[in-house]
């Protein structure tokens, strides 16, 4: 999968090999340009390729579903396939038939679109992958890690800001404009484009807050039900992704809003105005960007592996609150995330106060900061941005 000079190996074309070895369809899902299609053909080279984003192609599975499977006795790779929605009942009939693993490989951007279709017809014999952009350790194995923090969030980690030469201010113009125009208008009816640019933007504004859908809809003067609907498009085109509050309220009230987080930091950067890393140091909303790269990080680690996320953060109402809790069976581990580059004791307040109230069950503790060390502090991982993907890789 090349897409510099450099081949990106992807980590999770593993998950997709075993998910082929057990299922005998395989689902892609996950943003625009996060590199599904690519992925997919590596992976299956050896199988027929079909865009059903081509007129000919979706006509086709779309009023004559059987004929257009029956071309593909072997299987095929079918990108976008929530188009064809007929094509769910009849491929379940051929792939019940002929009992097959890793027949068919489906790709979609939407996930309502693609999941619901997939739970309605072929419940039980698809095994689903979720591809976000390129996580850490890839653009490292790759060498095109920027060593600088500054660079990383504004350039952010969708594969064609790597491929392409141009800047990626441009290239995030794009893929918004066309996002809205094309994504958006299939799913709901939109009367002002320019309205809802304006919420997608309010929303990367309050990247990492408490998500407040009244306050949203006040500041874009639509209704609470419009940002909700609004909300769940930009979920199901996985722009945005909520981080849930932890239940275990350790004798406390705990705030029951979740968090609102973008899958990738250098959409939020573009989003909010910045238009070159030089405007990174100075800008109100760098801790917030940190803190989207690492929780999207955590992410990516998971979906990568083919898990489901196990990502929480934990408040209560007196404001005591830890950024991160990783739920890994009876344990939980906190992390605390700080952009600066120099560790201070300010760092483990949050941390201190947390394993006082926990008390058991308790995992070691992290710290993620801006600086360049890893070290280990008063029984603390203290690690440095680049290192996540040795967290990452692991919960």
């Amino acid at each position: 999968m090349s897409y510099t000079k450099n081949v990106i190996n992807r980590n999770a074309a593993n998950t997709l090999k075993k998910l082929a070895r057990g299922y005998p369809v395989i689902a892609i899902t996950g943003p625009r340009q996060s590199g599904k299609t690519t992925l997919a053909r590596f992976v299956f080279k050896y199988k027929s390729y079909v865009s059903l984003e081509d007129p000919d192609q979706m006509e086709f599975a779309n009023e004559d579903p059987r004929g257009f499977l029956d071309r593909y006795p072997d299987g095929a790779v079918l990108d976008e396939a929530q188009r064809c929605p007929l094509l769910f009942s009849y491929m379940q009939g051929v792939v019940d038939q002929k009992k097959r693993p890793g027949l068919f490989v489906l790709t979609g951007s939407q996930q309502f679109g693609l999941i619901s279709k997939i739970t309605q017809s072929l419940a039980g014999r698809v095994g689903l992958l979720h591809l976000l952009p390129f996580s850490l350790g890839e653009l490292k194995s790759g060498n095109i890690m920027s060593k600088n923090l500054d660079d990383m969030l504004f350039k952010g980690f969708y594969p064609p800001v790597y491929d392409r030469k141009i800047p990626p201010s441009s290239w995030y113009a794009n893929y918004v404009f066309t996002y809205l125009e094309r994504d958006v208008r299939q799913m709901i009816s939109v009367r002002d484009l320019s309205v809802f640019q304006r919420f997608v933007r309010m929303c990367a504004a309050r990247t990492g807050q408490l998500l407040n859908l009244s306050g949203l809809a006040n500041d874009c003067g639509i209704t609470h039900n419009t940002a909700r609907a609004w909300l769940s498009v930009l979920e199901a085109s996985y722009i945005v992704f909520l981080l849930k509050p932890h239940y275990r309220n350790f004798g406390k009230r705990l705030i029951k809003s979740p968090r609102l987080y973008f899958y990738d930091a250098g959409l939020v950067a573009w989003l909010v105005g910045i238009n070159d890393p030089k405007q990174m140091p100075i800008h109100a909303v760098r801790g917030a960007l940190f803190e989207n790269l690492v929780v999207s990080e955590l992410l990516k680690g998971r979906y990568n592996r083919g898990l489901d996320s196990n990502l929480y953060f934990w408040r209560d109402n007196t404001g005591n609150e830890i950024d991160v809790l990783i739920e890994e069976t009876d344990t939980l581990i906190p992390i605390e995330i700080k952009s600066g580059q120099t560790v201070t004791n300010d760092y483990f307040i949050g941390i201190n106060k947390w394993l006082a109230i926990a008390k058991t069950g308790v995992g070691t503790p992290y710290v993620i900061y801006g600086g360049n060390e890893s070290y280990k502090r008063s029984g603390t991982e203290v690690l440095c941005w680049r290192d996540i993907v040795k967290l990452s890789e692991r919960i």
